[in-house]
């Protein structure tokens, strides 16, 4: 009897999914994206309301194969891909890809059995608002990227690009490395009278801040100034002029949405964006835990919301109460307030059980995914428990004495004492600096107003202010998502993004824009003010956000942004400065006598032969500027002989067979070298060779041609393809 068919996006999730339905079920995965814009072309009709040509992706067509004829021999199909705006896009594209009539979308925010037989019970249709959304944005980008990225290309350097999202995030970090080349410093001292009281053995010596004289503070800026104060306090008495105690309350945060995530990854456990993200995905797909089985630890990690389910906020006050006790419960449950305009499709991150305690399942995990998921637990069971209450002492001291007259120096200090530790228990939060807070200061002995004291030292500190700290990962990841920019999703591929154009370098844990980041902001910013304004990018995602809620058309937003961009767009092709260095001659010849021209790359200066491109010959320079090679280099062409144009370079004694007239040439892949066929791409002959070059025994060498050339250039790939690649890997990185 035919089975229903439940599509999901990544094959990790089909363990714990059969595990769930049972026999009675097919559960099959799309591999993530299957359907998207060419790369080769704009593949947007912009004269017919912004039309898009989806393709296949090449890589999904074998899948789509093998879902058709399961979609033949089903009675009801389920699309289950992830609960977000890209998740719904995908069910819209198999839907279309597999000619579904009648297709039953599901989602479930947690892969449990709850979650799953819910989501089987409760299906719904496409909702097309939500797909509109994700095309808009993809077409958005992709109109950006094709217009931008050429026009980089030619006007600063080959292999550039430009993005809505990405041009903003290195604009900001330009803009903060600028704040920290211009800062001035200024200087200014702070004095610091350590005391302990006169009679009580043995003694507490405790630090206490210089304030203010005669209610107006004192910010002494230089050292003069102090040691006028230090002259003043000469034979000072110190006496305690008024104790304040008070009670203060520090709350828990809020669970993780997926930014607070990458940025308390980031600071806890060095993790990068990317990282969190991938470790967190295959926490959520699930985990083989023995006897259990495939089981998904957390809900979805791609999440802007803080909502908690009722269900999963009674089963932590349950575990709290075990574990803690009833004075770490809080009255009733909590509940968090999301910043701004969210999708709020699912909850916030969270462990699927608050039961299965990180060391549990530890022996199961590896170091990365245990590291992660405890992070993701403590945090959420903390933010079921009861507050933290400090008890919070000031202390303002007067010092007199001979040099002070009628007007004594205050000095204040500050102590902290945990009355009741709640939440901070489990989990205390990350800083992105290491300089303590109020409440963080240490404990005071017990003091009362007229006591007196006695001056241990005077300790005078000179300090000069500090520029603004450079962004990392966790700070630039808070900033996009307080200006409103980009969506959790896509933080970490628009992190690697700017990496990898050399837009930014990553020192230590801080990112410094290179020159090229700089030219290209620079020259963004003055030929495309909208796109690179901070304030039309938030705009822009809100607009996104109104399409899936109804209350925006898609094409309207899109003919509406793109009259004024590609008038942009026209003008710079003429009026951008062109910053691209053309080819200088030098003193150095390749060994054929062709002179190697100094050009510029993404990475830095370096030769290449004027040849070019029947010669690939590339020189890396020292820091001196000089070839990194002796003059003995070789050449890129075949130097024995003088070129043949009917000999191609590298040529063997091997033919081709079938009579073709192709010739075996060594060529060379990421797998090392191979004999493949002159007639490439016509002819896909490839043959594996020993040490020496010669072609390995037993492989079938039969003449693979064809009379139309595909124009694909592939770098060959020996043996079967590997599988298991993730799902979204084809995905658009999107901003």
């Amino acid at each position: 009897m035919a089975k229903p068919l439940v599509i999901v996006e990544s094959p990790g999730k089909i363990k714990a999914l059969q595990k769930y339905l049972g026999n009675a079920y097919q559960v099959e995965a799309s591999m993530g994206h299957v359907r998207d814009l060419p790369e080769k072309s704009l593949s947007v009709d912009v004269e017919n309301d912004f039309r898009p040509a989806y393709r296949i992706i090449p890589e999904r067509k074998s899948v789509i194969q093998k879902l058709k004829q399961a979609v033949k021999d089903a009675p009801v199909v389920y699309l289950a891909s992830d609960p977000d705006r890209e998740g719904e896009a995908i069910a819209w594209h198999l839907a279309e890809a597999l000619k579904l009539k009648e297709p039953r979308r599901i989602q479930f925010n947690e892969i449990t059995e709850q979650a799953v037989l819910q989501a089987i019970r409760q299906p719904r249709a496409i909702d097309m608002n939500r797909v509109n959304a994700q095309q808009a944005r993809r077409i958005l980008d992709r109109l950006i990227g094709y217009q931008l990225s050429p026009l980089l290309s030619r006007k600063i350097q080959r292999g550039l690009s430009a993005g809505r999202v990405q041009s903003v995030a290195v604009r900001l970090i330009c803009e903060r490395e600028r704040e920290i080349r211009e800062f001035v410093p200024e200087e200014y001292w702070t004095l610091t009278a350590f005391l302990t009281p006169v009679d009580p053995e043995p003694r507490f010596e405790f630090p206490a801040r210089l304030h203010s004289r005669g209610g107006q503070k004192l910010e002494p800026r230089n050292e003069d100034a102090v040691a006028a104060i230090i002259a003043d306090l000469e034979g000072a008495a110190y006496t305690v002029a008024e104790v304040r105690k008070s009670e203060k309350r520090r709350n828990p945060p809020s669970p993780f949405i997926t930014s607070t995530l990458q940025q308390e990854a980031s600071r806890k456990l060095g993790m990068s964006a990317r990282t969190t993200m991938r470790v967190a995905q295959e926490l959520y797909e699930g985990i083989e835990l023995g006897p259990q089985g495939s089981t998904g630890l957390i809900t979805y990690m791609r999440t802007d919301s803080v909502r908690v389910a009722a269900e999963a906020q009674d089963e932590a006050r349950r575990y709290i109460t075990e574990k803690y006790g009833p004075a770490y419960l809080p009255p009733s449950p909590r509940q968090f307030k999301t910043r701004g305009l969210v999708q709020d499709a699912h909850e916030a991150i969270r462990p699927t059980s608050t039961f299965r305690e990180p060391d549990s399942i530890a022996q199961y995990l590896s170091a990365e995914q245990l590291a992660l998921y405890r992070l993701i637990w403590q945090r959420f069971v903390a933010s079921q428990m009861q507050s933290a209450v400090l008890d919070v002492t000031t202390v303002n001291i007067h010092a007199a004495g001979p040099g002070t007259g009628d007007t004594p120096y205050l000095f204040r200090a500050t102590g902290t004492t945990v009355k009741f530790d709640g939440f901070t228990r489990v989990y205390v939060e990350g800083r992105d600096t290491d300089t303590p807070t109020e409440d963080e200061q240490p404990p005071l002995p017990p003091l009362t107003p007229q006591q007196l004291l006695d001056l241990i030292r005077l300790e005078p500190r000179q300090h000069f202010t500090e520029p603004p700290p450079r962004y990392t990962e966790a700070t630039l990841v808070k900033a996009l998502e307080e200006r409103g920019i980009g969506r959790p999703s896509t933080y970490a591929s628009i992190l690697s993004t700017i990496r990898d154009r050399g837009y930014v370098d990553l020192q230590g844990r801080s990112f410094v824009p290179t020159e090229l980041g700089f030219k290209v902001t620079d020259q963004l910013i003055k030929h495309f003010p909208d796109i690179m304004d901070v304030g039309f990018t938030a705009e822009m995602e809100t607009r996104l956000d109104e399409i899936e809620e109804g209350k925006v058309e898609w094409v309207g937003l899109l003919r509406q942004f793109y009259g004024p961009f590609a008038q942009s767009v026209a003008t710079a092709k003429t009026a951008m400065e062109k910053l691209r260095p053309e080819p200088v001659e030098t003193e150095y010849h390749c060994p054929r006598g062709k002179v190697m021209l100094l050009r510029q790359g993404r990475y830095g200066p370096f030769l290449g032969c004027s040849a070019y491109p029947e010669c690939k010959k590339i020189i890396k320079l020292d820091a001196e500027g000089k070839p990194a090679e002796g003059p003995d280099f070789p050449c890129g062409l075949d130097n024995s002989a003088p070129a043949d144009p009917a000999t191609p370079p590298n040529a063997t004694e091997y033919v081709c067979p079938e009579g073709r007239g192709g010739v075996m040439v060594l060529r060379q892949s990421r797998l090392g070298p191979f004999l493949g066929c002159s007639k490439y791409p016509r002819c896909r002959t490839l043959l594996r060779i020993d040490a020496e070059g010669k072609p390995l025994p037993d492989q079938e060498f039969a003449c693979k041609y064809s009379e139309k050339s595909t124009g694909r250039s592939r770098t060959p790939q020996f043996g079967a393809a590997r599988n298991g690649r993730r799902a979204r890997q084809s995905a658009p990185t999107g901003d």
